[in-house]
């Protein structure tokens, strides 16, 4: 990054801060942005990651007192962070032997290319190797479906993948087989060239490697000399017992691989699960419905339902009210220390469509009997404001 990319930037704005803000609210302003910017809080949104970097980088300068100062310096001198003259840097709209002249006024004649040395840890030009020095590969996401029960139980799940990875072919290098590449000569391998104008040094990546600081004669057919190519893999993912519908999973170093020998990143496998047909979840508890009777409820009864690995009976108090939940403990989900859930049956009275004349006469008889009993006796005398 050249001197005028840094200066031009207004690290202030970015943290939403003044520029006479205490280090205190510098760093209170950061913790708060990347807590709402971080990836992992905002998966996929490419605007949220390129913001938190911005607000990282800020924090970067302005949370080091030296480089804060250089920075304010730098600053200053070109108007609040704007290049004088209506052309620009190096564009011919202003002369830069009168920008070093009042640079070295205003810095005690130190000279501007001093100044921002140390803003850039480097003096003049970019940082040697910056542009070489090995990188972490993306992390990549995908989703897997699977069943109500693998989910449960624990399922290993093959996974289909085209993706970035190392090619096969050269093996990373670029270079066909064979071939090596050399340092490039323009740059001395370091991917960065300097220029000097008048008081400033700035760096910008070589254009003969493209910024790569190597050489690559005789490219990889297969890859182009990326040394990178997208190809379909199959993996084995494990994955565990009891995991939750949208969860992800994490394989260490499946991800695109890194640039110039930096490590991979890693491949992130979103779980999406099939509801079941009977079961349901919370947390690591099954539940079920059971339709009852209004008769067994009323005079009790013995029930048996199903769980995931066979049957369980449970005996039904009389009087049960509808609605009323039994738990069978131990048949739920087990969890990794070895511990189970349990199964939730909630019991509902089933109120049939359709009454033989038999079974009519004998529900009204039934009424007739209980007719002193009145199961919405509050609500009625709400009703007549008693």
């Amino acid at each position: 990054m050249s001197a005028r990319d840094w200066i031009e930037k207004d690290f202030y704005r970015e943290l939403g801060v003044s520029s006479d803000a205490s280090a205190d609210e510098i760093k209170k302003s950061y913790r708060k942005l990347a807590r709402e910017l971080h990836p992992d809080a905002n998966p996929g949104d490419a605007k949220a990651e390129a913001r938190f970097k911005s607000v990282s980088e800020a924090y970067g300068v302005l949370s080091d007192p030296a480089k804060r100062k250089q920075y304010d310096e730098a600053r200053r001198l070109f108007a609040g962070g704007g290049f004088p003259g209506a052309g620009g840097f190096g564009s011919g709209g202003f002369d830069v032997n009168d920008l070093f002249g009042r640079a070295a006024q205003g810095t005690g004649g130190g000279g501007l290319g001093d100044l921002l040395g140390g803003l850039f840890n480097r003096r003049g030009g970019g940082t040697a190797g910056s542009a070489t020095r090995p990188r972490r590969g993306e992390d990549v996401e995908t989703d897997v479906r699977i069943d109500f029960t693998e989910a449960v139980r624990g399922a290993t799940v093959p996974l289909r993948l085209s993706s970035p990875a190392a090619c096969t072919t050269c093996g990373g290098s670029g270079a066909k087989p064979g071939t090596t590449p050399h340092a490039c000569a323009t740059c001395s391998g370091s991917g960065l060239v300097t220029r000097s104008q008048g008081a400033f040094a700035f760096s910008e990546p070589c254009r003969d490697c493209r910024g790569t600081g190597r050489i690559i004669e005789d490219p990889c057919p297969e890859c182009g000399g990326d040394g990178v190519s997208t190809r379909t893999r199959t993996l084995t993912v494990r994955i565990p017992s009891g995991v939750d519908d949208g969860q992800r999973i994490r394989l260490a170093g499946q991800g695109e691989p890194g640039r110039n020998g930096g490590p991979s990143g890693d491949l992130f496998v979103r779980v999406h699960v099939n509801p079941h047909s009977v079961f349901g979840r919370q947390g690591n508890d099954l539940t079920l419905t059971a339709p009852m009777t209004f008769s067994e409820l009323a005079l009790g009864t013995t029930l048996t339902v199903p769980t995931l690995d066979g049957k369980v009976t449970l005996k039904v108090p009389a009087g049960t009210a509808s609605g009323r939940v039994l738990r069978a403990r131990g048949k739920g989900i087990t969890k990794r220390d070895g511990s189970a859930g349990d199964l939730l049956i909630t019991l509902e009275v089933a109120v049939p469509n359709n009454l033989s004349s038999e079974a009519r006469k004998a529900l009204e008889a039934y009424a007739a009997t209980t007719g002193d009993h009145d199961p919405r006796g509050e609500l009625n005398a709400l009703l007549e404001g008693r």
